[in-house]
């Protein structure tokens, strides 16, 4: 959808609905302006996948992984500054990793909500 409409909003609500009827949710921002997760963090900014890839120290799932005061497991993908590069990126990157430590098929989260950003300006986002 377009952006200003409240995707960010709806999805953050959701989840916090959804942890409280006691489903384990994962929200996975996927905006290279990394503030998807802000919504849940009372304005706090979490380090993004890749971010943390810039550093040569392994990296655990608690370092990705915020868990909210809500109960909401909160992990944002990151992506290039404004014009430089593709943002779809950070996403690409940020769904192997989610295959790579299993964290969709390893039954520590009932479901896992998106928040894509709408102005789709590359291929990135429409990847399959």
């Amino acid at each position: 959808g377009k952006g200003g409409i409240g995707k960010s909003t709806i999805v953050a609500n959701l989840g916090v609905i959804y942890s409280g009827d006691g489903l384990r949710v994962l929200h996975i921002g996927c905006d290279p302006k990394c503030d998807s997760c802000r919504l849940l963090t009372d304005g706090k900014r979490i380090p993004t996948i890749l971010e943390k890839e810039l550093y040569p120290a392994e990296t655990v799932n608690d370092d990705l992984i915020y868990m909210t005061r809500h109960g909401v497991a909160c992990l944002e993908s990151g992506g290039p500054p404004p014009g430089v590069g593709c943002g779809g990126r950070g996403i690409a990157r940020t769904l192997e990793v989610i295959e790579k430590r299993g964290w969709l098929t390893s039954g520590d989260y009932d479901m896992a909500l998106f928040d894509v950003l709408g102005d789709v300006v590359c291929g990135g986002f429409a990847m399959p």
